[in-house]
C-alpha cells in the first residue's frame, strides 16, 4: 500500500494488513470516510465482490491507487466518490 501513503488524507497502518476492509458475513468490503467539506464526513462502504482476503486487498489496492492518480489531476476534475469495484 505504498500508494497510499502519499495521500495526506488516508491513514494506514502498516501492522494491519486488512486496514480499510470489512467482513460482512463472509464478503469483503472497503470501508472509508470521505470528508465532503471540513465540517462534514461521510462512511462509505463498498463491495469487493470477494470472499478472499488476498483478493479482496489487491482491489482495496488498485482502488487507493485509482484514487492517487484522481488526487494528481489539476483541481475540479476529481470526482468527490469513487466507485470500488
Amino acid at each position: 500500500m505504498s500508494t497510499v501513503a502519499s495521500l495526506p488524507g488516508i491513514r494506514v497502518r502498516a501492522e494491519n494488513p486488512n486496514h480499510h476492509l470489512w467482513n460482512n458475513h463472509g464478503t469483503w468490503f472497503l470501508h472509508y470516510t470521505v470528508h465532503p467539506t471540513p465540517f462534514t464526513k461521510e462512511r462509505i462502504r463498498r463491495s469487493l465482490g470477494t470472499k478472499d482476503v488476498r483478493i479482496a486487498r489487491e482491489r482495496r489496492d488498485s482502488f487507493f491507487a485509482h484514487l492517487a492518480s484522481e488526487a494528481a489531476k489539476p483541481a475540479g476534475t476529481v470526482l468527490r466518490k469513487a466507485v470500488a469495484a
